[in-house]
């Protein structure tokens, strides 16, 4: 079965989203310092793209986390595969991901990472599915773009490890 990618988001749309988010953040955290947790693999190329526009000091730290192996669908199983380098106790913790689909991952993260004390935790996505959200209770700080049920690909996003280096959003369409 071949794929083809058909644009969903310009890599100038995405540019300007990414430099609105980091405003927005920027006013949020004003005068303090922040800890950047970028989510691997995924989710480099926002973390950096956003990272790059924030203007108050910065620490970055990246975990990998699971819950979707090879495949298409999340296996609703989260295994951390990376844990932080850096102590987060006392911190202003942003947690930056490409996206939110089922919740479980960012679930099982969030609530994982508050156990460690931070000052305060915020979720920051590039993209947000709600319509496919099994954990409801996931709350979305900071959102790049809200997409329909579509599999994406692009800006950091793969389809089995193909496509993270597409500086666009866009939706993989399966050939038969």
């Amino acid at each position: 079965m071949a794929e083809k990618i058909r644009e969903l988001l310009s890599e100038e749309e995405v540019a300007r989203r990414v430099q609105e988010l980091a405003d927005q953040i920027n006013g949020d955290y004003d005068g303090r310092e922040l800890t950047v947790v970028g989510i691997l693999k995924g989710a480099v190329f926002f973390t950096c793209e956003l990272a790059k526009r924030l203007t108050m000091p910065v620490t970055m730290d990246f975990m990998a986390v699971s819950s979707y192996g090879s495949g298409t669908e999340s296996s609703g199983s989260v295994k951390i595969i990376k844990d932080l380098d850096l102590p987060i106790e006392g911190r202003d913790v942003l947690i930056v991901e490409d996206i939110i689909d089922s919740g479980y991952t960012l679930s099982y993260l969030k609530s994982f990472l508050e156990k460690r004390e931070p000052k305060s935790i915020r979720l920051c996505t590039l993209l947000n599915k709600p319509e496919r959200r099994v954990k409801k209770e996931v709350a979305v700080d900071y959102e790049g773009f809200c997409i329909p049920d579509q599999f994406v690909v692009g800006c950091g996003l793969d389809y089995d490890q193909k496509y993270r280096n597409l500086p666009y959003i866009g939706i993989v369409e399966f050939e038969r």
